[in-house]
């Protein structure tokens, strides 16, 4: 008789500014429109880390961290079309949403009223399995490996969204240098863009590798971008940064948030916003985002830079993050 596994491991966050701690518990079951998915890695996002830290409020404890999640589905729930077993798919942050909210009706579910979250309301994927709901799930046929294909999940299709949104004509900056930067800095040169890259002070590595991936300038975020840019992206969760962006946008030129959490943006002079640019955010996804991302994703060759830890490392990958020791995306691989 063949061996039925019916626990898994699993990093659980039971407080926040706690260690992750590595339990065996019961192998979730999907329901109705759910799917359940063998996990075969899941990268880390600097949102993880803000869950974990306690900088966003009120995650679903004890919480599994994870929303970049890549696994083959191993069982499909009642009412669920599209998937069969064995598919690869992909579960990004957005895991579902009402349908019936002011934003929903106005085509934003990015900005649902009760939409919830993978790896915040619902579990994630530092674990061996996790459901998702089928609508909200994203089929891979890429021929990228697990590991590379992980931070494509977030940081790509978040990094994707912030883009739209800067719509930079040619310039374009990006502060804090990391897994959705790296990502994004390729799509721009692919499309013509010319990109100035800010780093964390003394960080000359990181500024080597954005000359490496095409940058055409790299330095320290303090320091003025060598020509105005159309638009600028914070990837760096640092409201300091607004101030010095926005000295260095042409007029008209957007400065785009790109993080679900930033530190107080500090008082600025009124002229350093006038002639008409602007500070926007950018909130979640939209599974719309996510087809348009990996659509593009096929038409160039796209590289990840990866470190990859097994899953008993996830809280040094969340260190290392928050250290910035290791360049583009952390992964962790589940055997």
């Amino acid at each position: 008789m063949a061996y039925i596994m019916r626990n898994m491991r699993a990093l659980l966050l039971k407080q926040p500014r706690t260690p992750l701690v590595l339990e065996e518990i019961p192998k979730p079951t999907p329901k109705e429109g759910e799917l359940l998915v063998k996990v075969h890695a899941c990268g880390v996002c600097r949102t993880d880390l803000h869950v974990k830290e306690g900088d966003l409020a009120a995650p679903k404890l004890p919480l599994i961290l994870g929303h970049e999640i890549v696994g083959t589905v191993d069982e499909v729930g009642p009412q669920v079309k599209g998937f069969k077993k064995g598919d690869r798919v992909g579960i990004p942050w957005l895991g579902s949403t009402c349908g019936t909210c002011t934003p929903c009706l106005e085509n934003h579910e990015n900005l649902c009223e009760h939409a919830k979250f993978t790896g915040y309301q619902i579990q994630g994927g530092f674990a061996e399995y996790t459901t998702c709901k089928a609508d909200y799930a994203i089929h891979l046929t890429s021929a990228l490996s697990d590991e590379h294909l992980a931070p494509l999940l977030c940081a790509g299709i978040i990094g994707y969204r912030a883009y739209r949104k800067a719509a930079p004509k040619k310039t374009l900056g990006l502060y804090g240098f990391g897994a959705a930067a790296h990502l994004l800095t390729q799509l721009a040169i692919h499309e013509g863009k010319q990109v100035y890259a800010f780093t964390r002070a003394g960080d000359a590595k990181g500024q080597a590798f954005a000359m490496k991936l095409g940058a055409v300038w790299a330095g320290d975020s303090s320091t003025p971008s060598p020509v105005l840019l159309d638009a600028a992206i914070l990837f760096a969760p640092v409201g300091e940064l607004v101030p010095l962006a926005l000295k260095s946008l042409k007029k008209g030129g957007r400065c785009v948030c790109g993080g679900i959490h930033m530190s107080d943006i500090p008082s600025f002079p009124y002229s350093d916003l006038w002639g008409e640019k602007e500070i926007a955010s950018v909130a979640n996804l939209t599974r719309q985002d996510a087809n348009e991302f990996f659509s593009l994703m096929t038409q160039f060759p796209l590289h990840t830079e990866i470190t990859v830890y097994p899953l008993e490392k996830a809280n040094d990958a969340l260190e290392d993050l928050k250290s910035g020791k290791f360049q583009g995306a952390a992964v962790i691989s589940i055997s």
